[in-house]
């Protein structure tokens, strides 16, 4: 009897073990289907170092909570063998992360599921008033417009801004390129805008190419890189930012990283920073623009730089102009790889544009001025995730569920 009795107790033990561990097991596991590196439960059983049952139970939870779905009856693959194991994917109708984005030429706000996919986008306005709280109240009547179309269930609203983010205050110490005063209270201007359009959740801010980084560090250009350096040039200006084991570095209080302000070109343009010939002002689509000799037109600085490196790339003051940024673009990576030693570099913006023109000058310019690229060379990428700025806002309204599904959603 007494056998019997520990039997059924150390049963029950197990039970509510397996019970606990699955729980804690919610959030990497959601993460890892997230990020697409367990796409069957087999691969998710040896990612967790649990059991088979277990992982089952966590898989179930998951999609039980509308977050990812399990297909138990997958097609075996021609020529094998033995029951494919179930497949995992993030659920189709789940639920989205509002996410918001202000450049010089306007903003955009996105719904955003798991694993990174844009459902709905609304682009607004090409002029950006002086007054971040009209601007953010915009883009967030044009997310919960989206809401009200779609129907989805929010998680949480992401804000990416052209400024660096200081922590924990959030607020844009230096949008050089709105016309916002510096040291804007850009997170609580948008979370108050979140509360008074009734979405759920909560919400956060980050620099926008912070933000890219860390969407493709997860989805992107970026997937599996240890030490990833990004550099990229949106409508005005150029940001940097780096991802080590799988998180942004953002130093002491949000401001690390601000690789514009790298002096390329020592008779260069004047910089918004004080400084000359910087990167920001020197390999930014308005330099390009102004290396071609034409005047910006109402289609935007990105799209028509990223035109005219595309379409008249033949044109002799184009390829002067694309030589003469890539030049200057490679000697400040250059400098970053001397310091940083990055295993891989992802470009964004103009910047992609410049290296899908003519790769090869770039990573010789970059071989040549750094100690580290002679000696082995660092892969040097075009970012492959269109609006990774807003993906990566979107991140930081799904972090919360990733760390902790039941908690967030239950």
């Amino acid at each position: 009897m007494n056998g019997k009795a520990a039997t059924r107790g150390e049963a029950h033990l197990s039970t509510r073990t397996r019970l606990e561990r699955g729980r804690t097991a919610l959030g990497p596991a959601l993460e890892l289907v997230h990020t697409g590196r367990a796409p069957t439960r087999a691969v998710l059983t040896a990612e967790l170092g649990v059991t088979r049952a277990t992982a089952g139970a966590v898989a179930a939870e998951l999609e039980a909570l509308g977050l990812i779905s399990v297909d138990a009856k997958p097609s075996a693959a021609a020529g094998s063998q033995g029951r494919p194991s179930h497949r995992l994917s993030v659920a189709g109708a789940g639920p989205v992360a509002l996410a918001a984005q202000v450049h010089a030429d306007g903003f955009r706000a996105a719904l955003v599921g798991l694993g990174g996919r844009i459902v709905a986008t609304a682009p607004g306005c090409e002029t950006i008033d002086a007054d971040p709280a009209q601007v953010l109240g915009s883009v967030i009547e044009a997310g919960a417009q989206l809401l009200r179309e779609t129907g989805r269930r929010c998680v949480g609203a992401g804000l990416a801004v052209p400024s660096a983010v200081a922590e924990p205050e959030g607020t844009a110490l230096n949008p050089l390129h709105l016309a916002w005063p510096a040291g804007a209270q850009v997170r609580e201007i948008f979370a108050d805008c979140v509360r008074d359009a009734g979405i759920e959740g909560p919400a956060f801010t980050g620099n926008d190419v912070n933000l890219a980084a860390l969407a493709e560090h997860r989805h992107g250009a970026g997937r599996g890189a240890r030490d990833l350096l990004c550099v990229a040039t949106g409508h005005r200006g150029v940001g940097g930012a780096l991802v080590l084991d799988g998180r942004l570095h953002t130093g002491s209080s949000g401001l690390a990283l601000e690789v514009g302000h790298l002096t390329v070109n020592p008779e260069g343009r004047p910089c918004y920073c004080g400084s000359r010939g910087c990167l920001d002002v020197e390999t930014d689509p308005l330099a390009f623009l102004a290396a071609v000799g034409v005047e910006p037109s109402p289609e935007g600085l990105l799209v028509q730089a990223r035109r005219l490196v595309a379409e008249e790339h033949a044109d002799p003051a184009v390829r002067t102009a694309i030589e003469a940024l890539i030049d200057r673009l490679g000697l400040g990576l250059a400098g970053l790889v001397n310091i940083l030693n990055p295993d891989r570099i992802i470009l964004g913006g103009l910047h992609r544009a410049l290296l899908e023109a003519d790769p090869e000058r770039l990573r010789a310019v970059v071989a040549d001025r750094s100690l580290w690229g002679r000696s082995g060379g660092v892969p040097i990428l075009a970012c492959t995730l269109d609006h990774n700025s807003l993906v990566g806002a979107a991140e930081l309204a799904w972090q919360p569920v990733l760390d902790d599904p039941l908690g967030a959603l239950g």
